[in-house]
């Protein structure tokens, strides 16, 4: 029996029990089953008839009426805090403060420090209302924060409010951290919090303690802070009414977005498979399959024409296919993991295999799907199944002990709280996904954006990236919760323990080459994070750390202004070497790594062959509407 059959037929058997020919009942029960189980507790069974399957208590149709009140009850209190677990804050201060009350020391040093920076700014208002120069401050903002960069923050009174505001904030992330007995969590759920609290109360943000703003209002005669009110209630009846931003209808999907031509030659319920026209006389034998992320639209790699992934790859003679998930809904809560694994990674593979008429593909996963691409290659690799020519990761995590500050959302009670909202509606809704990405960059995203819109009365022009930033995507209840659990919370794919078809897979079991990309801005998967991947893989390894954030890191074509990255291949049986050892041992290099990607790519791929009909008619693979497809519209 060959790999391919043998793939197949493990996917069914474990399809087959994972189901067991049922499925849970729908969400629309749940109203009349909460309404019946509060009016006759006693009539409700708490036990199943022996003849009777027991209900799942994670489907919505559940009969025990206690947690049915419980879940439904913190679905709501959900939708009033953002879905942040009450709780888990009220938990971090509580360890907090009752440590900070019991350390008389530490209370001393704040005590001081306190004392200290007053005199310092005391000292410095004195010297500035004196001096007719610019008088040395005495705090600098952090590297990245560009509020106060204006000259105009150097003139009084602006400067002390600004350097009073620096300093403040620095007391408090002293009072917030090194407070003995506190978890590491706690210490950064606290510290994060009071910046938040604090980035509110910052003088930028108010009009009559923002020098700029003040200028810009003299100079207009106030015209910017009423072309700001006029903004300010266009996007409020965009939010209430669930419209897309301002400018995103000059961007339209097919002719300015995901424009490259191709074709759907593949469609089931979670995925359709996209394959591109060919643009070279010859391809490669051996296709590309790409495995967007489901938490985005997969046309962040086929932006405009001249910053597509997709075309550019095809332009190197590549047959490419991808992967474009459909936008969940309340049907699909119960998708979990290994449904994404099956239905869209495997049947995408078995596809391009059989349109390319190839045994070998060259398989590249972005942020969440590469994380998904590692541990169908580890399954695959444990089953005998050598399909896999190469893997490329994108901003992809296989380790997660040091997944950044999203790790401030991930502990039981707020992973509990999630999944309880989460169960109520079938899936995480995208602004509850939008709400907590702009928090880690509030600065950036929330009140920068507003006092450049609303307060100087600006707005930038919308681009691609932003266009497609707008279009976001939903997540399934189930997969969510395994995601959230498995990987995050107990890093079971690192430590040996994520279980595939009945038994766990490791990524040291991979054998195909590795080229893995992380960015050196990255709020989302940061680049220390992806570097496990060395950790963790007895196989070649070609890291690349490139300039940029999530998205404009990836998107890097060649020709983008200001790009630089740094790149080195550690061979299967090299030592480890340690992230920051890394960047002091390979110096930058100007321009985008994408010309790295395609000539390792060409390096490990067979002589150029006539390329592949669009779909394979004579294997019943027939060409279903044209690129970018149906599910890419969902809304």
């Amino acid at each position: 029996m060959s790999s391919k059959s043998l793939s197949r037929d493990r996917r069914k058997s474990a399809a087959a029990k994972r189901t067991n020919g049922k499925r849970p009942a729908g969400h629309a029960d749940l109203p009349e089953t909460l309404r019946s189980a509060l009016k006759n507790p006693s009539e409700t069974p708490r036990e199943p008839a022996p003849a009777e399957a027991a209900p799942d208590r994670d489907s919505p149709a559940s009969k025990d009426y206690e947690d049915v009140l419980d879940r439904s009850l913190r679905a709501t209190t959900a939708h009033f805090t953002a879905a942040v677990s009450p709780a888990a804050i009220a938990g971090a201060f509580l360890d907090w403060s009752v440590h900070l009350s019991t350390l008389p020391g530490k209370q001393m040093q704040l005590a001081e420090k306190a004392f200290r920076k007053g005199a310092r700014l005391s000292g410095y208002a004195s010297r500035s209302m004196l001096a007719s120069e610019h008088v040395e401050p005495c705090i600098e903002p952090l590297p990245g924060d560009r509020r106060f960069r204006n000259e105009a923050w150097q003139s009084w009174p602006f400067n002390i409010l600004h350097q009073s505001f620096l300093l403040n904030q620095q007391w408090w992330h002293n009072a917030t951290t090194g407070v003995r007995g506190v978890t590491k969590q706690h210490e950064n759920v606290v510290s994060f919090a009071m910046r938040q609290l604090l980035d509110m109360a910052s003088p930028s943000n108010f009009p009559m303690t923002n020098p700029e703003v003040l200028a810009r209002t003299r100079e207009e005669g106030g015209m910017n802070l009423v072309r700001g009110c006029q903004y300010f209630i266009e996007d409020w009846q965009r939010a209430v009414t669930g419209g897309k931003p301002a400018g995103t209808k000059a961007f339209e999907l097919g002719t300015d977005l995901a424009a490259t031509p191709g074709k759907v030659v593949y469609r089931n319920r979670l995925i359709e498979l996209i394959q591109y026209e060919p643009t070279t006389e010859n391809v490669h034998p051996e296709p590309i399959l790409i495995v967007p992320a489901w938490i985005m639209k997969y046309y962040i790699l086929d932006l405009s024409p001249q910053n597509s992934l997709v075309r550019y790859l095809t332009a190197q003679g590549f047959t490419v296919f991808i992967i474009s998930w459909k936008n969940p809904d309340t049907d699909d809560r119960d998708l979990g993991m290994d449904d994404y694994r099956t239905l869209g990674i495997m049947d995408a593979l078995d596809t391009a295999c059989t349109v390319a008429g190839s045994e070998k593909v060259h398989a590249i996963g972005y942020c969440l799907g590469g994380t998904l691409l590692s541990i169908a290659a580890a399954a695959m690799a444990r089953d005998g199944d050598d399909r896999l020519a190469t893997v490329s990761l994108f901003a992809a995590q296989t380790d997660f002990t040091e997944a950044g500050e999203l790790m401030l959302f991930i502990d039981e009670s707020q992973v509990s709280f999630l999944e309880d909202m989460m169960w109520e509606q079938g899936y995480l809704d995208t602004s509850q996904m939008a709400g907590a990405f702009q928090l880690l960059r509030s600065n950036d995203l929330i009140w920068s954006r507003a006092v450049h819109n609303y307060l100087m009365g600006e707005r930038d022009p919308m681009n691609d990236l932003m266009a497609w930033n707008a279009d976001a995507t939903r997540m399934p209840y189930r997969m969510h919760s395994e995601y959230l659990r498995r990987l995050f919370l107990d890093n079971d794919l690192a430590e040996g323990h994520y279980e595939v078809g009945g038994g766990p897979v490791t990524i040291s079991d991979i054998r195909a080459p590795i080229f893995a990309v992380g960015t050196e801005r990255d709020h989302v998967a940061p680049w220390h994070s992806v570097y496990k991947l060395n950790l963790l893989t007895d196989t070649e390894v070609t890291f690349v750390l490139t300039s940029g954030g999530h998205n404009a890191g990836i998107v890097s074509e060649p020709g983008h202004p200001r790009r630089h990255y740094r790149l080195a291949t550690r061979p299967h049986d090299g030592l480890y070497v340690d992230p920051d050892a890394w960047v002091a041992g390979n110096a930058p290099k100007d321009g985008s790594w994408w010309p790295e990607l395609a000539a390792w790519l060409k390096a490990r791929s067979g002589s150029p062959v006539a390329p592949p009909a669009m779909g394979a008619p004579g294997a019943g693979i027939e060409p279903l509407a044209d690129a970018p497809g149906t599910y890419v519209h969902m809304s």
